[in-house]
């Protein structure tokens, strides 16, 4: 399976960061994946990065409710940058909600590729990260 060079998660829940890390040393989906518990964090990351394509990641997995800055304010966020950032990246919202209006408002930013219910398996993440490669030129 071919792999993404960059992966970044963002996501308080420990347990749910523990079990993807774990996935991933077990079936490699990218060279290098990052985590990040907060929104903010993630923003001051790739605003530090957007000229260096090398460090941005291609695919960015996010969570919604987080402390600092959550999901909703990160996309409002990264809305702002994107322009500015040498790479495109990916986002999938990953979520435990049910709420078909979280999906729909996910949908409706133009900055959200895909919403995927917790948990998320390694078939499925490894869909996802072919999806994202499929995307590339």
């Amino acid at each position: 399976m071919n792999s993404l060079e960059r992966l970044c998660v963002i996501d308080d829940d420990p347990v749910f960061t523990f079990l993807l890390k774990k996935m991933i040393e077990k079936e490699p989906v990218a060279s290098d994946c990052f985590f990040f518990e907060n929104g903010q964090d993630a923003i001051d990351y790739l605003t530090e990065y957007k000229d260096q394509e090398t460090r941005l990641p291609e695919l960015i997995l996010l969570d919604i409710n987080m402390p600092i800055l959550d999901g909703w304010q990160f996309i409002d966020e990264f809305a702002k940058l994107k322009s500015q950032l040498s790479r495109n990246i990916t986002i999938f919202m990953i979520s435990s909600s049910t709420d078909t209006d979280d999906y729909n408002r996910a949908m409706a930013t133009g900055y959200v590729d895909d919403y995927i219910r917790k948990p998320i398996y390694a078939a499925e993440l490894q869909k996802i990260v072919q999806r994202v490669l499929s995307k590339k030129w």
